[in-house]
């Protein structure tokens, strides 16, 4: 798969799973894309939530998205990202979380980036194939 192609499935299946470690246990949790593009795969969550302490303490992380007949797995680092006008866009885009963010401010909103990316793409053709990773 291209690059391109590989952005392209990403916001066709932006519902992932992304791992981050706290301490030697790896944690894992469902997330929805905001955006996949040469910058980086570009997400949000609660300021609040433990996802954003490991982050901070260990910023190593990997996303799974899948279709299907189709995996991608991406490692990469992520970087929170500080950016109002961003968040404003991301409120814009995601009516849903309007009600949070009337409530508790755009500081409730944590943004982040993940950067660095290598993705490995699997299939059932590709199955018992050792792994192949790209950088996008």
């Amino acid at each position: 798969m291209t690059t391109e192609q590989i952005y392209e499935f990403l916001q066709t299946n932006p519902v992932c799973y992304l791992a981050t470690v706290e301490g030697d246990q790896p944690r894992v949790r469902g997330m929805m894309l905001y955006k996949a593009d040469p910058t980086g795969l570009l997400f949000h969550t609660g300021s609040m939530k433990e996802l954003c302490q490991h982050m901070k303490l260990n910023p190593k992380v990997e996303v799974c998205f899948a279709s299907q007949d189709m995996q991608v797995r991406i490692a990469g680092m992520a970087e929170f990202v500080d950016d109002l006008e961003l968040k404003k866009q991301i409120a814009e885009d995601r009516p849903f979380m309007k009600p949070w963010l009337e409530q508790h401010g755009f500081d409730f909103l944590a943004v982040f980036r993940v950067v660095n990316c290598q993705a490995a793409v699997w299939t059932m053709t590709t199955n018992l194939e050792p792994t192949h990773y790209i950088s996008i």
